[in-house]
């Protein structure tokens, strides 16, 4: 799979979260594995106003390229995890934390993957994240939703 055979709207979603920064952008074709999306978007931000900020550029982006907006919205607001429904696409932007808790990737191990290179002045690079580490470390429920609105755990 390539960015460039992929539909203009999963394209511009990616062009959108790069725009803010997000690190491990990654595309799952999920046309051959679930009936309800084609493709999902998935992305870490490192902070709530970041989160924010990629969900707003992908909305904009699309919105204002393709006339598109999003049929569905969750989290928007949340310091862990957003998800914007397109219908043909999901996008699910994740703190760290939570992508590493719902490893989205695991669960849709068999569909085929499109990891997007982090952008080297992007907030990626000096949080020095790598894939593998959203893919080890286990997080119970109580850790992911026992976080206060400002993003760091409790002393």
């Amino acid at each position: 799979m390539k960015l460039e055979s992929l539909p203009p709207g999963v394209r511009l979603a990616v062009e959108a979260a790069q725009n803010k920064k997000a690190a491990g952008i990654t595309v799952l074709d999920l046309s051959g594995v679930a009936a309800f999306t084609e493709y999902f978007v998935i992305c870490t931000g490192f902070s709530t106003p970041q989160v924010q900020a990629i969900c707003t550029e992908i909305e904009g982006l699309l919105h204002k390229t393709l006339g598109r907006s999003p049929e569905h919205r969750e989290g928007h607001r949340s310091v862990e995890w957003a998800l914007l429904d397109f219908g043909g696409f999901v996008v699910h932007v994740f703190s760290e934390q939570a992508r590493r808790y719902y490893d989205l990737e695991r669960l849709w191990r068999s569909a085929p993957k499109l990891e997007i290179p982090d952008e080297p002045d992007g907030a990626s690079s000096s949080q020095n994240v790598n894939h593998s580490s959203f893919e080890h470390e286990p997080f119970s429920d109580e850790a992911v939703s026992s976080r206060p609105l400002g993003g760091r755990p409790q002393p």
